[in-house]
């Protein structure tokens, strides 16, 4: 009877403390819907939620000596899914594997170079992995995609990329153009522990460095300053230095988060030509302002008032291309909806003010 309790307590104490398998999650039946439409065994993979907010899930193992299976499962939203291997984390230098069912059935699955963030830089039939030949497919099932796909290789890239396209616009034949992602991710994997990490992106501070400060500069002082000129012009000369001192602060800012951006464009290699010509716009705009103060006559000079003329006119050029080029911004760094509602309800709140000034102006005179 001691001897029975002894190997009890034993097994108990052996099944509490034996290693719980934190490397990764089994797949378990996550590939019955399937109906062995993938073209390799998937009864050994290992599954890891990779993307929470898209519901990605990548599921890989290293099926021999220099082969490696991936099935890459995402939700079926008319939409491309695709996942790249990455040597630095960046997009720009990665390839891609792309997959996607349309509406009406039609499928394709195509191997990307990502030579840059223009359509015309990525190219189809491109790229540095060596898939195993008839290992892919592209599945839907249960209101998922699965993409699956075996490569030669002794290690897999670490780095991983994944995005979904933009809904109902699919790659065709004969050029297979991918148009831009509507969003993205680049993360790490660490193949034999299972742990995934979400990246930030590269030279993120100095990306947030320069959407503040143009948002902040042009976008928010420069209009709060044109508002206390037009309407605030009784209470001089208060009015006017506060409008000089609220421009003068947003031209700094302003042209502080331009250079940022110079910078950024530098580091990055990034092809963001209309962005850029837009904020070199701006900028001559700015100083356009600058140099007009400086020029500004008399108030009793009969060009006084084509200097007003011009000065509001340039002034209000400025803060509609300003707004115009900060939610282009948001759009090409991937910001998300929180900084367009964040912005866009300033712009509002702005505007709702001015034109209750404006009415009050109209209806005093």
């Amino acid at each position: 009877m001691k001897v029975s309790f002894i190997f009890i307590a034993f097994f108990l104490i052996s099944g509490l403390s034996s290693p719980v398998n934190s490397q990764t999650d089994s797949c378990n039946s996550i590939f019955n819907d399937t109906n062995g439409q993938i073209p390799f065994d998937t009864s050994s993979l290992h599954c890891k939620a990779v993307w929470t907010s898209q519901d990605y899930i990548l599921s890989y193992a290293q099926s021999g000596s220099n082969v490696w299976s991936f099935v890459l499962s995402a939700p079926n939203s008319n939409a491309y899914i695709a996942i790249g291997f990455s040597p630095n984390g960046n997009m720009v230098g990665s390839s891609a594997i792309v997959g996607w069912i349309a509406a009406d059935g039609v499928a394709g699955m195509e191997q990307y170079f990502l030579g840059g963030q223009t359509p015309s830089q990525v190219q189809p039939n491109q790229g540095d992995l060596t898939v195993v030949e008839n290992s892919s497919a592209i599945v839907s099932a249960s209101s998922r995609l699965y993409m699956a796909f075996q490569l030669n290789t002794g290690q897999p890239r670490s780095q991983l990329l994944y995005a979904v396209g933009p809904t109902g616009i699919f790659p065709s034949a004969p050029g297979y153009v991918l148009t831009e992602h509507s969003n993205h991710v680049s993360t790490t994997l660490n193949y034999v522990t299972g742990e995934t990490q979400t990246q930030n992106s590269p030279y993120s501070n100095l990306r947030r460095s320069h959407g503040i400060l143009n948002m902040l500069g042009w976008g928010i002082l420069l209009p709060i300053g044109a508002i206390v000129a037009r309407y605030f012009r009784r209470w001089d000369p208060i009015w006017f230095y506060s409008h000089i001192s609220i421009q003068g602060v947003g031209f700094i800012l302003g042209v502080t988060g331009i250079s940022c951006g110079f910078v950024l464009e530098n580091k990055l290699g990034a092809n963001v030509n209309n962005h850029k010509g837009i904020g070199t716009f701006i900028l001559v705009l700015g100083c356009l302002q600058v140099m007009a103060v400086l020029a500004r006559p008399d108030k009793v000079s009969k060009y006084r008032k084509y200097w007003n003329w011009y000065h509001s006119s340039v002034g209000r050029l400025l803060i509609f291309f300003a707004a115009v080029n900060i939610f282009y911004g948001i759009h090409l760094g991937s910001a998300g909806n929180g900084w367009n509602a964040g912005y866009g309800s300033v712009l509002a709140v702005l505007f709702v003010f001015a034109a209750a000034l404006e009415i009050r102006m109209w209806m005093t005179k």
